[in-house]
């Protein structure tokens, strides 16, 4: 979780050409897949693509993602570019001390918060970590994943090779020819 503090600040409202202010607020933000789903729902379209957002559809992201109740919709058009960094921080953090060996080459499968809900069924991941932080539940995913997935098979050159390592070891340790 992710809690920011918003200045008060005046704005102009160039619709109703007034000057609005804004009460200092603070907001306690979550990127989850509740948060993913919120929005695509909203927007029907994927939130995790390359295709870059718009300033509107950035700023309902983090309505999106805000778990303080009662929160005053001009407070949102207050943020601070360093709120705006913070947040945009926060939702790249990996949040997880786990690493993987090596890249899996990136499918061109199109990631939604059903996708994402399937796979947390599937690899049966109870439904309360749909409130985690969403690079922490694919980082989950993904290990649930790896450690289904049976181990590959060692080609037949493979084999031939460990068992020759193997013999020439325990040759070199009896002192024999073979």
């Amino acid at each position: 979780m992710l809690k920011i503090h918003v200045p008060a600040v005046e704005m102009f409202d160039s619709k109703t050409e007034t000057f609005i202010k804004s009460k200092e607020c603070d907001l306690q933000l979550e990127h989850s897949l509740v948060s993913l789903s919120k929005w695509e729902s909203k927007w029907n379209k994927p939130f995790l693509s390359k295709e870059q957002k718009t300033q509107e559809e950035t700023l309902d992201y983090i309505r999106c993602m805000t778990i303080t109740q009662n929160v005053n919709p001009t407070v949102y058009n207050a943020l601070s570019a360093d709120n705006i960094e913070a947040i945009n921080k926060y939702i790249g953090a990996s949040m997880t001390a786990t690493t993987f060996s090596k890249e899996t080459k990136a499918s061109r499968e199109i990631i939604t918060s059903e996708l994402i809900y399937y796979w947390m069924i599937s690899l049966n991941i109870p439904m309360e970590c749909q409130k985690w932080h969403l690079n922490r539940l694919l980082t989950l995913i993904r290990v649930c994943d790896v450690k289904n997935t049976p181990p590959k098979k060692m080609s037949r050159k493979d084999v031939a090779g460990k068992y020759a390592s193997l013999n020439a070891a325990r040759r070199a340790k009896m002192n024999s020819k073979g």
